[in-house]
């Protein structure tokens, strides 16, 4: 390997075996409903104490691996890379209000970032024992198995999941939901954006779109999405990474119809 080249090969082993661990941690917190309390970070922003716990997990294997490397954590857990090092980008549980109701559809993401791309993207839902895992230019699995997004070419027969956010209110979303289901598409929505958009990398929904939605919530999905076949808007492009943005993610002959219905990934 020359001078300056990141070993994005073992970076990508290793965030699939992290992934596992920080899940076998949830998942153990989850079963014990009285192992953790529930707070509030704001409007319908739940936080639990499992949370950092598995960030700090996350975050104390990188720095002990790749000590170079950079971070950006959902829960603060952030420190500067050496200059021209890959970023790490972790939502140590997405679908946190999921884990604090007792409602079993959460997951951790993981992304490494290099030179504006994303390199990397794991998933992980430790309850149904899910990884999803994606390497630019190697494809996106599901437990080793290839997966692709859906052949869906209609949007009134396309399964399309919705993410909502405080930060653009009740009234852009009514309108979200107005668009997309006036093409006549079915809609979902599961409360953990990177989980929804791993399922369209996975031909299980055929759409995930969000007008704004945070770098650590999704990276990882659109690595998932854009390795299994599908479109995906210019999230990074955008200045996602340093504000986060809106997000597309989805089979590519359904875009122009969700971009005319939505305004979102234009």
């Amino acid at each position: 390997m020359s001078h300056g080249q990141v070993d994005i090969a073992t970076r990508f082993a290793f965030a699939s075996v992290i992934a596992r661990e920080a899940g076998a941690l949830m998942a153990r917190r989850f079963r014990d409903r009285t192992s953790f309390t529930v707070g509030y970070k704001g409007h319908q922003d739940y936080l639990t104490e499992v949370d950092g716990e598995v960030e700090t997990l996350i975050v104390s294997r990188i720095a002990t691996a790749f000590p170079g490397d950079g971070v950006i954590g959902e829960e603060g857990g952030a420190r500067a890379g050496a200059a021209g090092a890959p970023v790490w980008v972790i939502d140590p549980i997405d679908g946190t209000a999921n884990f604090a109701r007792g409602v079993p559809h959460f997951c951790t993401s993981i992304a490494c970032v290099h030179d504006g791309r994303t390199e990397i993207g794991i998933i992980y839902d430790p309850i149904l024992d899910e990884l999803f895992a994606a390497r630019r230019g190697h494809g996106a699995t599901l437990n080793g198995e290839a997966i692709s997004v859906s052949t869906t070419d209609d949007l009134r027969r396309a399964r399309v999941e919705i993410g909502w956010n405080p930060k653009t209110g009740a009234d852009r979303f009514v309108e979200l939901l107005r668009g997309v289901n006036g093409g006549g598409a079915g809609m979902v929505r599961g409360g953990s954006g990177a989980l929804g958009v791993a399922y369209v990398a996975a031909g299980r929904h055929d759409a995930y779109l969000e007008d704004f939605i945070n770098p650590w919530d999704v990276l990882a999905g659109l690595a998932l999405v854009s390795e299994a076949g599908g479109h995906v808007s210019d999230y990074l492009g955008r200045g996602g990474l340093e504000k986060g943005g809106e997000v597309l993610a989805c089979t590519p002959a359904l875009r122009r119809a969700l971009v005319d219905a939505t305004g979102v990934g234009a």
